[in-house]
């Protein structure tokens, strides 16, 4: 049987979810595992002790246990859609420094916000704001092109869109009410694209089926 690669893997969490999209996007595959935290596989942690997720385990137990390195990975072998630009020798290192950007400060904004609401806390409204400096940045880039890069999707759509899934979900209601209308067109665009469903397809837990599953390459 072909070898692939292997992916340890958690449903819900956003840097799992962008390492799939862009194993999905490059048209790779690999072989699946999902996890639960609480209950972490011993040959998960035998190759890479943190035990964190997402985790890409390769021949000769070489590892990415980055979310954005392996989907440059997975492009690098493959970017049918072209989503790193490579046209423009200066858009890479421009969409890194914002996903970095996104992946540290609006990162942290929100899972204070998130928390915030969990814990019915009276400073939700205020660390809404704070992540809505990063939304309305984001809006005002809809405003004029129809992706964050310009005409056409990018990496840098599909590296924070997890994220920006997550703002979605916090206060539901506020959000589909929310000043942000070309952000929820661009974010429904993805959620509803079969691209999604196939990212958020539900495989059975590794420690209760022992079975690895085919993602990816069709």
């Amino acid at each position: 049987m072909q070898q692939y690669p292997l992916l340890y893997s958690l449903q819900h969490c956003p840097y799992a979810i962008r390492a799939r999209m862009g194993i999905l996007l490059s048209k790779q595959a690999v072989y699946i595992r999902a996890i639960n935290l609480k209950d972490k596989p011993k040959e998960m942690l035998d190759v890479s002790p943190s035990g964190t997720v997402p985790l890409l385990v390769m021949e000769q137990s070489l590892v990415i246990d980055e979310s954005l390195e392996i989907m440059l990975w997975a492009l690098a072998i493959n970017d049918p859609e072209d989503l790193l630009l490579s046209d423009d020798p200066t858009a890479l290192p421009s969409m890194l420094n914002t996903i970095n950007t996104y992946d540290k400060d609006f990162k942290a904004c929100l899972e204070k916000y998130k928390s915030a609401k969990r814990y019915h806390d009276t400073n939700k409204v205020y660390l809404r704001k704070e992540c809505e400096l990063f939304i309305s940045e984001l809006e005002q880039r809809l405003t004029l092109t129809d992706f964050f890069m310009g005409e056409k999707a990018s990496l840098i759509d599909y590296a924070i869109l997890p994220f920006i899934r997550q703002f979605a979900r916090v206060e539901r209601q506020w959000y589909l009410q929310s000043p942000y209308p070309n952000l929820r067109q661009w974010l429904d665009k993805y959620l509803q694209s079969p691209l999604f469903s196939k990212t958020m397809k539900n495989y059975p837990l590794w420690l209760e089926s022992h079975e690895s599953f085919l993602m990816g390459k069709n």
